[in-house]
């Protein structure tokens, strides 16, 4: 079944992608055997903007994306970003500090095998191996932007599966009120992770967390996929989280541990430096990074290196509507 949900803060796919292939997608999709009709569930997970492709798994680690029409009042239209520059300009230290470094230095990394756990304060912990990874939960397809704390932006495709439906899955306890999200440590597939200078400074494994009702937002996802292809290697294989209101630092890359935990975890970029990173990392244009302004940011498009694209940052990177709520009362400056 093809399920389509969108809501005015969504980037519009039809605006996004090239006009031939989107016309010529729904034709595709017919022969193949995808096609079919869809009804809009009714849920708290209707404004957020999901593409739900797959009532099964496609065999093969190719993803093939589906085409229903629509045109939301109101959507945006954003240029998606060029497919090369997402896979060839990456923030993952574990392979390089530099841009370029993760797409020439994880071309050898092994994704398969693979096991995520899900442990901590759940009444049902379980593991996750690479097939689970794509065949457990509903494929979806979401297009995102992607604010990097660096005051840079992308309009990203991902494939994957919510967040909340893993979080439900485990059925965590009363006890449970944060996840501890754990990059896999292995420096000999990791040279970042070897190398201090290579890596950054980091003590690795990389750590991240979210509130429970962060991780349960609709918004939230597992990523397995972009482009309609199996993620690379430099942008988080075989599986990574994706949390577009929030800064690109949250959006942990090669997930091997989730844990319910009472407490709030620690996370990599708030020990590292509290003052600059801190703990909830939402887009605000209002506060200031120390070291530069947040008010505007560099989308990357498909013009050169040098193209200068500027635009405002949006409140929660756009996603208020969705969001916003979660954060009622709180002092957005002092819990930054």
């Amino acid at each position: 079944m093809l399920i389509k949900r969108i809501s005015p803060s969504d980037c519009k796919e039809s605006d996004v992608t090239d006009e031939r292939i989107y016309l010529g997608r729904r034709e595709i999709i017919k022969a193949m055997g995808f096609f079919g009709a869809g009804s809009l569930l009714a849920s708290s997970a209707a404004s957020a903007g999901i593409l739900d492709i797959f009532g099964e798994q496609p065999q093969s680690n190719l993803f093939q994306q589906s085409a229903l029409d629509y045109s939301p009042a109101g959507a945006s239209a954003e240029e998606l970003t060029p497919e090369a520059k997402i896979t060839g300009h990456n923030n993952f230290y574990e392979f390089g500090v530099e841009k370029h470094q993760p797409a020439e230095l994880a071309q050898s990394f092994k994704v398969n095998p693979w096991q995520l756990k899900i442990s901590g304060e759940v009444e049902n912990p379980y593991t996750l191996d690479y097939d689970d990874l794509h065949t457990t939960f509903s494929l979806e397809e979401r297009i995102y932007r992607l604010r990097c704390v660096e005051a840079w932006s992308m309009v990203v495709p991902w494939i994957g599966f919510s967040l909340a439906e893993l979080v439900k899955k485990a059925k965590p306890t009363s006890r449970a009120k944060y996840l501890a999200f754990e990059t896999l440590y292995d420096p000999d597939q990791m040279p970042g992770q070897k190398s201090r200078r290579l890596g950054g400074g980091i003590d690795y494994p990389y750590i991240e967390g979210l509130r429970i009702d962060e991780a349960m937002n609709p918004l939230a996802l597992m990523s397995v996929g972009l482009y309609g292809k199996t993620l690379p290697p430099q942008n988080g294989a075989p599986v990574r989280l994706v949390v577009p209101w929030k800064y690109g630092f949250k959006s942990i890359k090669s997930i091997v541990g989730i844990k319910f935990v009472e407490r709030r975890p620690p996370t990599t970029w708030n020990i590292l430096a509290p003052n600059e990173y801190g703990f909830y990392a939402n887009v605000n244009p209002a506060v200031d990074h120390p070291r530069w302004s947040q008010a505007s940011e560099r989308r990357i498009t498909s013009g050169g290196l040098f193209a200068q694209n500027r635009i405002p940052t949006l409140p929660f990177n756009g996603y208020g509507e969705q969001v916003a709520e979660m954060y009622r009362g709180m002092n957005l400056r002092k819990y930054y």
